[in-house]
């Protein structure tokens, strides 16, 4: 297959290479992805910077290309510009860190994926569960077994596939769980700090574990040990709410008033 290959951790991440270097065999790669590190820009794209592209080569060949945008604008660039050749299949990661829960909204991991989805191809975002030491070479094993699937896999239109695997040894994983995403708050806080000069400045730490995750969601999966699977997609709609407001209709304000009054 095709495969474009990006992530949130810029295009010299280790990650990235580990995945690149799994698929390569079997697969033609390209490479787009940021040139530095763009962690938590979510779905961001760049409106008012132009976007600037630069070759990279590694061991003296062409790796691929490193945009000073974000992981969004790799993909748009790429599908528009970039691409030498027809694309089957999006994989943005390996991501350093899980990409869970409310974290899914805030991750560039997923955005890039999330917008291979709505431009109609086949994507999926992978995250290993550690920013200590990662030992990459199982999740990219894991990414070579979805890649074969993923074609045949029944997503509809602008669903993608949101991956992570747990940092243990392939024989302490106890399986592949199905999931749908945590939804409650983070656990965070900000560290304060005083500069040189005695000026403030906080840190967001955000602890994202959770003692006491609800079974089927990404969280519990990860916690147990199974690699976590979610379909996302980019309808915020709530639909309950939705049709809990359309019953209500009457009692909405009016865009023109009979007193003249909003």
């Amino acid at each position: 297959m095709n495969i474009l290959l990006t992530n949130d951790d810029g295009i010299h991440a280790p990650g990235l290479m580990a995945l690149y270097q799994a698929l390569r065999g079997d697969h033609h790669l390209q490479v787009v992805a940021p040139q530095s590190e763009q962690s938590a820009v979510g779905h961001a794209i760049s409106l008012t910077t132009p976007l600037r592209i630069k070759k990279v080569n590694k061991n003296g060949a062409f790796f691929g290309w490193a945009i000073n945008g974000t992981p969004a604008d790799c993909v748009k660039i790429a599908v528009a510009e970039l691409l030498t050749s027809t694309l089957d299949l999006v994989i943005s990661g390996i991501n350093l860190g899980p990409n869970v829960g409310i974290n899914v909204l805030y991750s560039g991991t997923v955005s890039a994926a999330s917008e291979a989805a709505i431009l109609g191809f086949r994507a999926m975002a992978i995250s290993l569960d550690t920013y200590k030491e990662p030992d990459f070479s199982g999740a990219a094993r894991f990414a070579c077994q979805m890649a074969r699937q993923l074609p045949s896999l029944p997503l509809p239109p602008g669903v993608s596939l949101n991956v992570n695997v747990p940092a243990r040894p392939s024989e302490a994983i106890k399986g592949v769980a199905l999931t749908r995403q945590e939804i409650s708050c983070l656990a965070e806080r900000f560290e304060r700090r005083v500069d040189p000069r005695e000026n403030i400045y906080y840190w967001l730490d955000g602890l994202n574990e959770r003692q006491d995750p609800e079974p089927g969601t990404d969280y519990w999966a990860l916690q147990n040990g199974y690699i976590s699977i979610t379909p996302i997609h980019p309808d915020l709609t709530h639909y309950n709410t939705l049709t809990e407001l359309q019953k209500l209709r009457s009692h909405l304000p009016s865009p023109n008033p009979t007193d003249g009054k909003y």
